[in-house]
């Protein structure tokens, strides 16, 4: 029988998250930014005066993107690098005046697209999310090469012994995570 992508979790996460990026665009378009500039704006609201390497090590993304979303932030006039007083090779990335006022704007628009996502969701049901959600991250994030289950992927001859097995090992994470 085929995989039915349309009913796996990892694809209503896939829908969820894009989802989310058009209804955050929609909100961040009122503001004049663009979906992932809200992040480096945030990124230095709490540490400002960064690399761009701490930049692109605390988005998530590659040095060229950050060095892209930068230039177009300083162009809008949100933020500004400097060159660094003990090593000119470096430069820092500060928020301006006017992007520090944006981040208010920003967290608005956040707390609104929250209300939005969590509709209907009790804080039980909100908290459990949470959770889970950190847990799909943390395994998503572990390294394939590193993981021996992941030759039970490509496994074509429907080993019972290691399917029953993988079940189990489903079923106590189940319950370690409805513990907690």
């Amino acid at each position: 029988m085929a995989f039915n992508y349309k009913k796996s979790i990892t694809f209503r996460l896939v829908q969820a998250a894009k989802a989310q990026r058009a209804r955050s665009g929609a909100h961040l378009m009122r503001i004049g930014l663009h979906p992932g500039q809200e992040l480096v704006l945030k990124v230095l609201a709490d540490t400002d005066g960064r690399t761009m390497s701490q930049l692109a090590l605390a988005l998530g993304v590659q040095p060229p993107t950050v060095t892209k979303m930068v230039t177009r932030l300083s162009s809008q006039g949100y933020v500004r690098r400097q060159v660094s007083d003990t090593d000119g090779r470096l430069a820092r990335v500060y928020l301006t005046d006017v992007g520090r006022e944006l981040v208010v704007s920003v967290d608005k628009a956040w707390k609104r697209l929250e209300r939005e996502a969590m509709s209907g969701l009790d804080d039980k049901d909100r908290k459990k999310l949470r959770k889970l959600l950190r847990q799909v991250e943390k395994n998503l994030s572990i390294s394939v090469d590193n993981d021996p289950e992941h030759e039970a992927d490509f496994d074509t001859d429907g080993d019972a012994a290691a399917e029953a097995e993988g079940k189990e090992k489903d079923k106590a994470k189940e319950k370690e995570l409805s513990a907690a």
